[in-house]
């Protein structure tokens, strides 16, 4: 089941490996100095980022620090990222399963992975390997879409998503992302919960191409319950959905030393 999950995220981001490049939100600026300022990363720090799709975080990180390893597990996404990120010369891309990472025990003092861990099969398995490859004290930053706490809100989103995207494995809870952190001797120093907008039509074309497809989702969205709308901010134009917004988590945790 784990294969088939893995072939399907690798079809989607082959088709859709510039969208990601240019997509406003993987893009957001405001973002990628939050990362900076939390990690507060030095020059000779070794970095991975884990399915780094456009490349957004390692073009970031590689400003800062000795050398930044970007892994996807999608090989067309990656080729595509290191034509984009060609002036980067610090930037080494390696195809890479975040749940089996080809790297050796303690290599790295920080490890990012972003707008990515919903796709992953195995949750855990990530978080273990993370840990696995961080050095003690190594510092570990992930953002994320969430699902809410309440279950017919997680059910929802988590409806909607994979009817948008057969990539989209599932969105966790904090409190399931907190109990992983734990298991796994990852201590969290600092996070943050917020919400986060989306345009609907650049949302939805970045992953379906059929305008079907495109009404299957926005059906879902305009028949929810009023209680539901209103969780999701909801908008619609002219009968139109117009943008809808998810819950976010970024969190900082440390290996333990």
């Amino acid at each position: 089941m784990s294969e088939d999950i893995k072939r399907v995220v690798k079809e989607a981001f082959s088709k859709s490996k510039e969208s990601y490049v240019q997509s406003s939100t993987h893009k957001s600026q405001s973002d990628l100095d939050l990362i900076t300022e939390w990690l507060e990363p030095e020059n000779k720090w070794q970095a991975l980022d884990i399915a780094t799709g456009g490349g957004h975080v390692a073009k970031t990180l590689s400003r800062f620090v000795e050398t930044v390893f970007a892994t996807d597990l999608t090989k067309d996404m990656l080729q595509n990222t290191a034509r984009h990120l060609k002036e980067q010369h610090n930037i080494y891309y390696v195809v890479a399963d975040a749940e089996e990472l080809p790297f050796l025990d303690e290599s790295f003092d920080v490890v990012t992975c972003r707008i990515a861990p919903h796709h992953f099969p195995s949750p855990s398995k990530f978080i273990e390997e993370t840990h696995r490859v961080l050095k003690p004290g190594g510092r570990f930053l992930m953002i994320d879409n969430v699902a809410p706490e309440d279950e017919q809100l997680d059910n929802f989103y988590n409806t909607f998503e994979k009817r948008r995207d057969p990539s989209h494995v599932r969105a966790l809870k904090i409190s399931e992302w907190q109990n992983y952190l734990e298991k796994h001797n990852l201590t969290i120093n600092k996070q943050l919960s917020r919400k986060k907008r989306l345009p609907f039509r650049e949302w939805v074309t970045r992953i379906l191409s059929a305008t079907e497809e495109h009404q299957a989702v926005e059906i879902l969205m305009r028949q929810a319950p009023n209680t539901f709308k209103t969780y999701f901010s909801i908008t619609e134009k002219e009968d139109c959905i117009e943008s809808f917004s998810i819950d976010e988590w970024m969190v900082l945790a440390q290996k333990d030393s």
